[in-house]
This record gives C-alpha cells, sequence and structure tokens, in this order.
C-alpha cells in the first residue's frame, strides 16, 4: 500500500497490476454446460503440454488460467486491461488471504485464555474444557487450533481511485486480500 494526494487530501491506495488479460476461450451452455469467459494472465516462456499447446495457440503462454461469469459480449483474443476502469468505479476484489499456517484458540478464534494465578502454571493460552462427560467424544464444529488463513475473501464496493493505462497499474483506495504476488479477481460491481 502507499498513499496519494487527491483533492488536497491524503488517500490510502494498493497498487494493482491489472492485466492486460486475453479472452483464451468462451464457454457456451451448448458445450459445456455453462456460459463463462476464460481468460489468461502472465504471459511466460513456460514449456506446455500438449493440451495446451492447442488450446493456446497463437494465443501466447499464460502460467494462470481463470474463468468468470461475464455480462457481455467478449471474442477469443480480446484484451482486457485497466481501460475499462474510469476514476470513481465502485468494484468488487476477491482473493485469498495471507496463510497463517497452525494456530493456536487464541489467535485463530478470540479465546481469552486461562487466569494468570489461581493454581496456572503454563496453561495461559490452553483452549479449556472442550465438552460435557456424556458423549464421551469430541463434538464436530468446536473451535479449536488448527489451520489458519488462506481463505478467499471478497470485498465490496472498493472505489477505484486513479488508473495508470501505459503500466496497466490500477489504484484502490484501501486494502486488498492477500499479499505481494497474490493474483486477484477484479470485477466491475
Amino acid at each position: 500500500m502507499t498513499q496519494i494526494w487527491k483533492n488536497d487530501k491524503v488517500v490510502p491506495v494498493t497498487l494493482v497490476q491489472a492485466g492486460p488479460v486475453t479472452v483464451t476461450q468462451i464457454r457456451s451452455k451448448d458445450k459445456d454446460g455453462y456460459e463463462a469467459v476464460q481468460v489468461g494472465f502472465d504471459a511466460t516462456k513456460k514449456k506446455l503440454n500438449k493440451p495446451e499447446k492447442g488450446h493456446l495457440k497463437d494465443l501466447g503462454n499464460f502460467r494462470h488460467l481463470k474463468e468468470f461469469k461475464a455480462n457481455k459480449e467478449y471474442k477469443v483474443g480480446d484484451v482486457l486491461n485497466v481501460a475499462q476502469f474510469v476514476e470513481g468505479d465502485k468494484i468488487r476484489i476477491s482473493g485469498f488471504n495471507k496463510g497463517r499456517g497452525f494456530q493456536g484458540g487464541v489467535k485463530r478464534h478470540n479465546f481469552a485464555g486461562g487466569p494468570k494465578t489461581h493454581g496456572q502454571k503454563n496453561r495461559f493460552r490452553a483452549p479449556g474444557s472442550i465438552g460435557s462427560t456424556a458423549p464421551q467424544r469430541v463434538l464436530p464444529g468446536l473451535k479449536m487450533a488448527g489451520h489458519m488463513g488462506v481463505e478467499r475473501t471478497t470485498i465490496k464496493n472498493a472505489r477505484v481511485i486513479d488508473t495508470d493505462k501505459e503500466k496497466n497499474i490500477l489504484m484502490i483506495k484501501g486494502p486488498v486480500p492477500g499479499m505481494k504476488g497474490t493474483l486477484l479477481e477484479i470485477t466491475a460491481n
């Protein structure tokens, strides 16, 4: 994140490289059972396998392929970039948030932890009791320690502050999910 000056006010923005993405395939209800547009991003010189060579013939080598529902007509080979967005547009941003590995209950579920006195020694961040005596098993759905993060997060009504059409950079007000290098799905609201 960074900040820019806009109308004598400092605005916190996140700079996102938004494209260019190329339409690689059109999914139709007749052939595939659903309607969607597949786009390719981040053209590289990676070695393609045989199906990819046929699928991406004449379009380039893409590291990432993603499908989305389109509300207008596209053709294979169309290029989408930041020129589609203008200042003030409301957008929806989806991505995966940061992974935090295996975490205890205090961090993962905001447990209070135990008291520091009254016989407690090394149990300040322990979960405490996890159930009654009757079922004699751990009930499903209990909040316990476990894997945290890497969940799909969507930010609605984010605002476009500015665009840089030469570098394909989108300036979005506020934070976006994930870390540097994370792929995001940006759609008009």
